[in-house]
Order: C-alpha cells, then structure tokens, then sequence
C-alpha cells in the first residue's frame, strides 16, 4: 500500500470498497449522454473567453479604457483558476450530478449578470462568478471516466474532451457573430439560457455517482497535496501537459502580432478565423482517446511530442508564409491535444476513487503552464521578435520530450522492468 493511500484511509475516507457507488453495473454511458456531456463543457470553458474580441465594446459601453476592459480577461483565468484548486475537488466528496447541475446553475447566473448588467462593477462580479463555477466542466471529464466502461474511459473522455476544446476555440467567434447581430450583451444571455437548458438535461440523464465515505473538505484539501507528494508520475505527467501548454500559449500570446503585421497584413476577423484551425486539434481528443483504450498511451505521447517540435519549424517558416503558418498551427494544435489526452488517461488510473482531485492538480499545473508560456512569448516577442518565439516555443516542447522520456523510466520502474 502506497503512503498516499495509508493517509487516506488514516483520514476516513477509504475509497477501494467494492460496494462503491462508482461501480456502475451498466456497460457506461451512451453516445447521446456523453455528447450532452461535452456540450455542457464547451459552454462552461467557452464561457471565459466570451469578452477576449468584445474588449473595445464593453470599454466603449462603460466608457472606460480598453485596459480596464481587458482586465476583465485576466478576471476570467485568475476566477477560473481558483475554481480548480477550490471547488474541482468536491467531486471526491459530493454527489457528482447535483454537484455538476449546482455550478452550472451559478455559472448561469453570471452569465446572466454580465448579460444584464449596464455598470462595469457588475460586469466584473458576473464574469468572477462565470469563471469561478465554469469548472463544472473539469468535474464532467474525470466523471465521463469514472462511469463508463472501463474498457472504453479513453473514448469517454476524448468525446468529452473535444467539447470542452470546441467549446474554448468557437466561444470568440460566436462572441463576435452575436455581438454583431445584438450587442456584446447578447452572448452573455443566450449562453445563461443555454446552461440553464443544458443542466436541466443532465440532471434528467447522468447516474448519481459518488464516493461512499464522508470526509471534510480540508481533509479532501489535505490529501491533494500527498497525492502530489506520493504520486511520481502525477507529477511527471502534470509537468508534461504543463511544458506542452506552455509550448502552444507562447504561440497563441503573439500569433496576432504576427498575423496583424505586414508579413500578413490580416484584421481581426481573418486572425480569428486562422485561429479556427484548432477545431481539428479539438477532434485528435477523441482520436487519441480511443488510442489510450487500446494501451497505446506512451507511443501517442511519443509521437506527439515529436510534432510539437516539428511544429515549430512550419510556424517559423510562417513568418513569411500564411500556409506555412496554418500547417504548423495544426500540428501543435494536434499534439497538444494527443499529449493533454494521454495524460488525462494515465493519470486517472492512477488512483480512480480520487480522480476529481487528480484533475485538479492535472489542471492547475497544466494552467500554470499556461500563463509561464504566455509571459515567456511576450518577452521573446520584445527581445527577438518571431524568430524568439520560435527558438523559445521548441525549447519548450524539448523540454515536454525530456520529461517524456523520465515518465518512461518512472512507468519501468513502477512496473518492475529493468
């Protein structure tokens, strides 16, 4: 027995019974389920990126500068963030379903304050709320994989999955499309009335599903952090999204830079609809989902680490070439997505009855990476321009094979093989 797991138990909540709820007796959730599923996380992900193109609108609405607009955004991750550390783990100690309904609920009525709102303070408290209980979404994927088929959690997970990535990717076009037929109030309404609809279904169609014994928050709190401590390739793995994340946010941070110069010479709505391409991204979710069912976990990781490097020789030849550009953005935009989904995979099995806390970690580090990377462009971009950003983003994704490479000898270790 791990110490990770004698902690646990000491604490009260052994979860390893075989009588567990979380033994569904059915062969997993149908197609249609998870499909609601992953609609419900697009609108809870998608929902945080809804003011990134409304910036000047909401500044010219409050008459306030396009800075304190934009602040808004940073509302948004720092909001989003404390919602993974905070609330993501609950779902180790709460019903699931009523869990997951509950927060779209509140995720809803901020979307609903923000679309109602005519002063700015108020804006900022809907948006705080929408991204605090938008995390909804990172409770949906560990439970796509807690209830269905064990045989086939992989799939499960990549359907959900490219939801919640379709979601993030269309939100700022959809943002722009409604705010052109209504007002930048528009989305914000139509997203509060389509959570509302969307966590009425789930309540309707998802298994209650929970873990059988009680324990206090700060006890669930507590054990993340052995978990962490006990865990080596939870770790490793949360770095490797992490590396890979930060990778692909040095891209996203100056791509418009880049786009808008007169290399390229395009306006908003054309970088936007560049930007489109990660919907193909999106889809290598569900691809290597059903990869990971079948055991090919570290040769997906493998092979999309090797595109991520390649990538960013086709992004460096589209500093002169828009085609160049889009065949390097697909292929980040596909192996962060096979790394993101392999990674999820292994380590949810790591220990299934704390998957809920696992995510939280998984997704922290992986955010944290995030904004590494996004800090780490922009200083490229000031010191060297595109050609920084290249050298910077492959380092990057260099540093994403080497820690592949340790999670491989940790996966020998802990397997016994020489």
């Amino acid at each position: 027995m791990s110490l990770a797991s004698a902690l646990i138990i000491h604490h009260g909540f052994d979860m390893t019974s075989s009588s567990s709820p979380n033994q569904i007796s059915h062969s997993g959730l149908s197609t249609p389920v998870l499909l609601l599923m992953s609609v419900a996380c697009g609108l809870c992900a998608g929902g945080n990126y809804f003011n990134q193109p409304l910036l000047h609108s909401i500044a010219t609405s409050f008459q306030v500068s396009e800075a304190t607009a934009a602040f808004t955004v940073t509302v948004a991750q720092v909001a989003y963030a404390f919602g993974l550390l905070l609330l993501v783990p609950l779902g180790d100690k709460l019903e699931r379903r009523s869990l997951v309904v509950l927060l779209m609920l509140l995720a809803a009525t901020g979307q609903f304050i923000s679309g109602f709102t005519n002063d700015i303070g108020l804006l900022f408290a809907g948006i705080v709320m929408a991204g605090l209980f938008s995390v909804a979404a990172q409770i949906l994927v560990p439970m796509a994989a807690t209830l269905s088929d064990p045989a086939r959690s992989g799939r499960a997970v990549g359907i959900v999955m490219s939801g919640l990535l379709i979601g993030i990717l269309m939100a700022r076009s959809v943002a722009g499309l409604l705010s052109g037929l209504g007002g930048w109030h528009t989305v914000y309404r139509v997203a509060g009335v389509t959570m509302l609809v969307v966590a009425l279904a789930l309540w309707f169609v998802l298994p209650s599903s929970r873990n059988p014994v009680r324990a206090s928050y700060f006890q669930i709190l507590a054990s993340m952090a052995t978990l962490i401590r006990d865990m080596p390739r939870l770790r490793s793995r949360s770095i490797i999204g992490a590396l890979a994340f930060a990778s692909v946010s040095a891209l996203f941070s100056t791509m418009a830079l880049l786009l808008s110069g007169p290399a390229h010479g395009l306006d908003d709505a054309q970088i936007g609809l560049v930007g489109l391409i990660g919907v193909a991204g999106a889809l290598m979710a569900n691809v290597a989902g059903r990869l990971s069912d079948r055991g090919w976990d570290r040769q997906t990781s493998m092979v999309c680490a090797i595109l991520l490097l390649l990538s960013w020789g086709g992004l460096y030849l589209g500093g002169t070439s828009l085609l160049w550009f889009v065949a390097g953005m697909l292929l980040i935009d596909l192996a962060l997505q096979g790394l993101h989904i392999s990674n999820q995979q292994i380590v949810y099995q790591l220990m299934p009855e704390a998957r809920s806390r696992i995510n939280a970690v998984y997704m922290t580090t992986y955010f944290i990476g995030a904004a590494l990377g996004s800090a780490a462009g922009s200083l490229a971009w000031n010191i060297g321009g595109w050609g920084a950003i290249c050298v910077t983003g492959a380092i990057l994704a260099m540093l994403t094979g080497f820690m592949l490479w340790h999670d491989g000898r940790l996966q020998h270790r802990a397997s016994g093989s020489p």
